[in-house]
């Protein structure tokens, strides 16, 4: 069996080839099963691998099947795998710049303005309130150096949403895998648990560290979608919208990214940025 895949960076930044945050995607998987597509997403290691296992219209008229798995488990939903598989199904079906993705969480509508690609989230949902200085201690900053309520949302993944109160205590945080790894459990990234810590730095602009347990470790994510359209649905929670941001992520990764992140009067969250295809190849099994 020969399988086709494509290397990508999502949340690109113009004139880098080594800014966003990589992706790889197999274009045809339709033959792969889960124990399969599991062991490939390992080989490569990265933070996601996607597998297209249909193209061409669904029953409610998607344009493709998406799976997205980790290293270690299969996620349901995943902004940059999203956006970075969009981009491979328009040159693998020739369509145009508005496309419907399929996937675990559901339906996710993506639409395109020459490689730059935005997705629009599903509804969020605040699943639970945390204590504020639990995760304060998880993340190493102060207590009051959190503002806001510290908050569980989803839009199809669950993560952590913690406000700072400035750049700085962003820059600082230094996690605390086996901390972290107390709130995991309850459909947090397979057990794991993710912190998205942010800080608003200006008029339409923000800062924002993915910190992720992993057993009693801690990973960094350079530029995570699926918490930033969760940040997107907390805001919405606060009553925060009509707004445009610019948010900043991956400098501690050395991965720097930009993500555009929109929250509509209505309360519909889009995040969207720049996909850069850096490869392809393929795997023989």
């Amino acid at each position: 069996m020969r399988l086709r895949y494509r290397l990508l960076n999502v949340f690109a930044q113009p004139g880098d080839p080594f800014s966003g945050n990589a992706l790889c995607v197999f274009e045809d998987a339709s033959g792969l099963d889960v124990h399969r597509m599991q062991g490939l997403a390992r080989q490569f290691n990265l933070s996601e691998t996607t597998f297209i296992t249909r193209q061409g219209s669904g029953t409610d008229g998607e344009d493709a099947a998406v799976r997205i798995f980790t290293a270690t488990f299969e996620m349901p939903f995943a902004g940059h795998p999203t956006l970075g598989t969009a981009h491979v199904v328009r040159d693998l079906l020739g369509t145009g710049d508005g496309l419907r993705l399929s996937m675990p969480a559901g339906v996710i509508p993506v639409e395109a303005s020459g490689d730059t690609w935005t997705l629009t989230a599903n509804p969020g949902v605040v699943e639970r309130e945390l204590d504020a200085w639990e995760i304060a201690s998880a993340v190493g900053v102060d207590t009051d150096e959190l503002v806001g309520p510290v908050q569980q949302v989803s839009t199809g993944s669950p993560q952590i949403i913690a406000q700072a109160t400035t750049a700085d205590a962003v820059r600082r945080a230094v996690a605390d895998g086996a901390l972290l790894r107390k709130h995991g459990g309850m459909g947090v990234r397979g057990g794991e648990t993710l912190v998205y810590l942010w800080a608003q730095t200006g008029p339409g602009t923000a800062l924002a560290r993915a910190l992720i347990s992993e057993g009693t470790s801690t990973v960094e994510d350079p530029a995570t979608g699926s918490a930033c359209s969760n940040l997107g649905a907390w805001l919405v929670a606060q009553g925060r919208t009509g707004l445009t941001w610019e948010v900043s992520q991956g400098e501690q990764t050395g991965r720097p990214s930009t993500l555009h992140l929109t929250v509509a009067d209505d309360g519909t969250v889009r995040v969207g940025g720049l996909v850069r295809e850096v490869g392809a190849g393929e795997v023989v099994l």
